[in-house]
């Protein structure tokens, strides 16, 4: 991303965040001062760079010159290479968990279907936002970075999770799920089928293992045969003799 490009909608938050992470020591007062669009810049930058050489390979000099500024000027911003890294991935789960948890209660209000339909394929177009986090998620997720499991991966990977424990949870209490079905262990499958589709859908790597899509299936037809496969194994309307409330139709002869 160019520099001279203008920030996108999804990154204008990021001035609250920068005056959080300034009083915690990870970034300065000048770079604080800095118009979004820099600020963008130097973040997407951070994050490319940590993404293509892996967190402890962070070159100063190439972020320098993917965000179109100094080194002289990142020393201004950072306390140190490390910092750096920091700040970046605070920003990121900062501004990513507090953006999934504005949609939890909404998610969990609607029924099973439009809720899981919603988590799904909301998820994928609101991820291809954060592209460059998405990319160094991925690196530290299925790389196995240890540096960045902690502070990146465990919390987003647990509020995802957890969401999804809202919706079954809530579903539960509606009816919509049988009594005899295991929810903290389906919370868990429910999860990680998600997470091997959604991630398919923005990780070209990861569909040519998973084979979730390709050119003659549409993400949506996959997206809808997920949501029918979890209903199809937990809702209370599947169970044998039909929706709750009917008997079973009696054999003749």
């Amino acid at each position: 991303m160019s520099s001279n490009s203008p920030p996108s909608s999804d990154w204008l938050p990021i001035h609250a965040y920068v005056l959080q992470l300034e009083q915690e020591g990870l970034v300065t007062r000048t770079f604080r001062r800095l118009d979004p669009q820099r600020q963008e810049a130097i973040l997407q930058a951070i994050l490319d760079e940590a993404a293509d050489r892996g967190p402890s390979a962070v070159n100063i000099k190439q972020v320098a010159e993917r965000a179109g500024v100094s080194v002289g000027s990142l020393y201004t911003y950072f306390p140190s290479r490390e910092g750096m890294l920091t700040f970046a991935v605070q920003m990121c789960v900062r501004l990513v968990t507090d953006g999934l948890n504005k949609y939890r209660p909404l998610l969990a209000s609607l029924p099973l279907r439009q809720a899981l339909a919603a988590y799904l394929s909301g998820g994928v177009e609101w991820s291809r936002a954060f592209l460059g986090l998405i990319r160094l998620f991925a690196r530290a997720a299925y790389h196995g970075d240890a540096e960045l499991a902690q502070p990146l991966v465990l919390p987003i990977a647990t509020l995802l999770r957890d969401m999804v424990g809202d919706i079954l949870r809530a579903a539960a209490d509606r009816g919509e799920i049988r009594a005899d079905v295991d929810l903290e262990a389906t919370t868990r499958l429910v999860h990680a089928l998600t997470v091997a589709v959604g991630d398919s859908h923005l990780l070209p790597y990861l569909n040519n293992y998973f084979q979730v899509v390709d050119d003659d299936l549409a993400a949506e037809r996959v997206l809808k045969a997920l949501v029918t496969l979890i209903l199809e194994g937990i809702s209370a309307s599947r169970e044998v003799g039909g929706p709750p409330g009917r008997e079973p139709l009696a054999h003749s002869g």
